[in-house]
């Protein structure tokens, strides 16, 4: 055997069969196009949407409610008219719990990032809690440990004031998530200089905010999320502003606004922007996992402190 090896003339012979054609030589599979690349990613990452409103009725038939196929995760908007208050998002937590356990093939409850994870893992959509509006905190720290209590585990801040920065700090020790969607720059500022844990703008309207304040969001681990809409490259222009200017940490996703068309063709349009793979899981729902599990730590270590 050593002798074949060594013979230069089975080398040569060898080497002129391949050059002549006489064995082929190994095909390379073609590269798959930035549509099929998107379906693969979404598939195996899919999106945790940052706002999702409960549907209208709560029949068990109706649900679960029209989402994109590629999410894997949803925040259930719990806001409220100002005039229904407390009671009104007390009715909505109620439908809410309802409607998740009368679809248990669909929906599974989620109080932690774990829970979402292994809600996933299970081929379910994880549902979580949140945010519930400013107006029905009612300026009690006790409603939100109540709220919490009930397994809510975000609250839109939209107003700051005297009971805002109580309510900032209890709710990092709680492990509520802060939602600024809808707050002014001022307060989305204030908020930033006292919170502990990564703020959240759930449906945030890009445009409304500042570069200033976009790279603040960045350099305190926020996540700035966007609704997707039907114009792909509208939408892929939104997030490479975000991300120059937040930087890809700070990016997540509201919700489809078309659900039929999903999130494909918008990651399809990234990648052949040459978005790289880490940065579009970070999208879709690497940022917002980090940014509640954050909330969570936090919470513990705050609580140990105390404790001590």
């Amino acid at each position: 055997m050593a002798d074949l090896l060594d013979d230069p003339t089975t080398t040569f012979t060898v080497a002129h069969a391949v050059s002549a054609g006489d064995a082929d030589p190994p095909e390379h599979p073609r590269p798959l196009d930035e549509s099929t690349r998107a379906r693969a990613l979404l598939a195996a990452q899919p999106v945790v949407e940052g706002h999702t409103e409960p549907p209208p009725v709560t029949d068990p038939e109706d649900l679960p409610p029209v989402r994109a196929a590629e999410a894997g995760a949803q925040l259930w908007s719990l806001r409220v008219d100002a005039d229904e208050g407390v009671l009104g998002t007390l009715r909505r937590i109620d439908a809410v719990r309802a409607l998740v356990a009368a679809c248990p093939e669909d929906l599974r409850l989620a109080h932690t990032t774990s829970e979402m994870e292994h809600a996933r893992n299970c081929g379910r959509v994880a549902v979580v809690l949140g945010a519930v509006s400013w107006a029905a905190v009612g300026g009690s720290p006790a409603t939100l440990r109540a709220y919490h209590a009930l397994g809510v585990r975000a609250v839109g801040l939209t107003r700051y004031d005297r009971f805002a920065r109580e309510a900032v700090r209890e709710m990092n020790r709680l492990g509520l998530a802060i939602d600024l969607a809808g707050a002014d720059t001022d307060t989305v500022r204030q908020t930033l200089a006292v919170s502990r844990a990564p703020v959240l703008l759930t449906r945030a309207d890009p445009e409304a905010l500042p570069d200033d304040v976009l790279r603040l969001l960045g350099e305190k681990g926020g996540v700035c999320m966007i609704p997707v809409t039907r114009d792909a490259s509208a939408t892929a222009d939104t997030l490479d502003r975000l991300r120059a200017l937040a930087g890809p940490r700070a990016l997540g996703l509201s919700h489809a606004e078309h659900p039929p068309t999903g999130y494909v063709p918008l990651f399809t349009e990234l990648l052949h922007r040459d978005w790289q793979a880490p940065d579009l899981v970070s999208l879709a729902h690497g940022n917002i996992t980090r940014a509640l599990r954050e909330t969570e730590f936090r919470s513990r270590a705050t609580r140990l402190k105390a404790a001590a």
